[in-house]
């Protein structure tokens, strides 16, 4: 009887630590149905008609021509797909790694904190490799691309409420 009482217990906690999310399969697909030019961003407007001054691709530090919060792309839970607001954030590193070949871009992926740390590891892992591979097929060299994971490691935002694991689900495209 305690034997089949310690047999119920494990297969409950291994049940528990499921998922029904495959790790396995990132959807990534080219959301363009036509090929893009060089140096022009699938549904960017031009300066002249918004009043921007055009971005100087050759300065010395392109992580200080790239705002913060435009290296960040936010997930859903327990997600590895990109969101379509996020195509054209990607497209726009592209054309900047495109465009400097000795430029090499580190995807970092983070998770909330929510989950073990095992998966989530795994789960931030998945996610950087998602904006590789979207980075790849807008034709970046994958020797330029490295994809690292921090899980749970490193929080943007420090609490336990929506907004704040929100914040925290992302990958970051750093510059070396």
């Amino acid at each position: 009887m305690k034997r089949l009482f310690w047999v119920v217990a494990l297969c409950a906690v291994l049940a528990g630590c499921g998922t029904s999310v495959p790790l396995t399969d990132v959807p990534v697909s080219d959301a363009t149905a036509k090929p893009i030019a060089a140096g022009v961003v699938p549904g960017a407007t031009t300066p002249a008609s918004t009043g921007v001054a055009p971005v100087d691709l050759t300065t010395q530090n392109p992580q200080a021509s790239v705002a913060a919060d435009k290296r960040l792309v936010y997930f859903d839970y327990d997600s590895v797909v990109i969101k379509p607001e996020f195509q054209s954030l990607i497209a726009e590193h592209a054309r900047l790694l495109k465009s400097q070949a000795s430029l090499k871009a580190v995807i970092e992926g983070h998770t909330d904190e929510r989950g073990g740390r095992e998966y989530n590891l795994a789960l931030g892992q998945k996610r950087a490799e998602a904006v590789v591979s979207a980075l790849t097929v807008l034709g970046v060299a994958g020797a330029q691309l490295e994809a690292v994971s921090f899980g749970k490691e490193k929080p943007a935002v420090q609490g336990a409420e929506e907004t704040a694991y929100a914040k925290n689900r992302r990958a970051e495209i750093r510059y070396r």
